[in-house]
């Protein structure tokens, strides 16, 4: 049983707030209430160094081997505090007392684990024994690089068959950008690729973090390079989520990092929508 002290809010995404490995409670913004999430993660590794990430001693690399019978005890205690207990009443705020999802979201990528599809399948009998489908979602916020995999294409099909959704991060929309923002050489041809391959799989939303870097937004012409590469993923995806930066980054470059204003975050929804896309934005 998580511990009850302490309200949850939308800047503390803490992976220890319930004193699990694996399974953790946030207040989610853009979801509308409280996630559950997975963190598959638990080392702090991942296969990218996004430079607004808030984990703590990010290393390059995968996950350790996950356990599978404590995921899935984890996962029904917590659901089982949620649903049956007073978790929402004790911990969470007025107005966010509703489970949204179980997010596949953690300290690193979630498709690097090889347990991956079967912690997919957990999830999904987790919430199907207590008669919690289609309304709680299912959700995976990936990065999306390893679509090549077949193991994790079984993952993600399988949540698509749940009723679930992929979040799949494009920062930026050429290789310089991507390599500079999110630590990684991958080629835009290939994101474009699995990206649509992901959303053939399971509905996809695209996913965006814009923020301002020594000071400067990105520019007009970056702005257009993203719009276009969107505007070709239009008939794929659900639309983009726009967010800020609502936490402080725990990497290096957290001092060069600055919030991008409101109205200028609402301007670049103008220019995505004329592509055709729906989107919301998170500031």
């Amino acid at each position: 049983m998580p511990p009850v002290s302490g309200r949850l809010t939308v800047q503390d995404h803490s992976r220890d707030s319930a004193g699990m490995t694996y399974v953790y409670p946030v207040v989610s913004r853009r979801a509308g209430g409280v996630s559950i999430g997975i963190n598959l993660n638990p080392n702090n590794a991942c296969n990218w160094h996004c430079m607004y990430c808030q984990v703590p001693n990010l290393t390059r690399g995968g996950p350790p081997p996950i356990d599978l019978a404590q995921l899935r005890c984890e996962l029904d205690g917590m659901l089982d505090a949620i649903v049956t207990g007073d978790f929402l009443a004790q911990r969470v705020p007025e107005g966010q007392r509703r489970l949204i999802d179980i997010a596949f979201s953690g300290n690193g990528e979630p498709t690097s684990a090889a347990e991956f599809p079967q912690a997919v399948e957990i999830a999904a009998q987790a919430l199907a024994r207590r008669n919690l489908l289609p309304g709680v979602k299912l959700r995976l916020i990936t990065n999306g690089s390893l679509l090549d995999r077949r193991s994790v294409r079984d993952g993600i099909e399988r949540l698509g068959a749940a009723g679930g959704e992929v979040w799949f991060k494009v920062d930026a929309a050429t290789d310089a950008a991507v390599a500079r923002i999110n630590g990684s050489r991958v080629k835009m041809a290939s994101v474009e690729r699995r990206l649509k391959l992901c959303a053939a799989l399971c509905p996809t939303w695209v996913q965006t973090c814009l923020f301002a870097l020594d000071g400067q937004l990105p520019t007009d012409a970056e702005l257009a390079v993203l719009a276009d590469f969107l505007g070709r993923c239009r008939d794929s995806i659900g639309g983009v989520h726009l967010y800020g930066l609502a936490r402080p980054s725990a990497q290096p470059e957290a001092p060069r990092l600055s919030a991008a204003p409101v109205a200028w975050l609402e301007s670049v929804a103008v220019l995505l929508k004329q592509k055709g896309l729906t989107v919301e934005v998170s500031p």
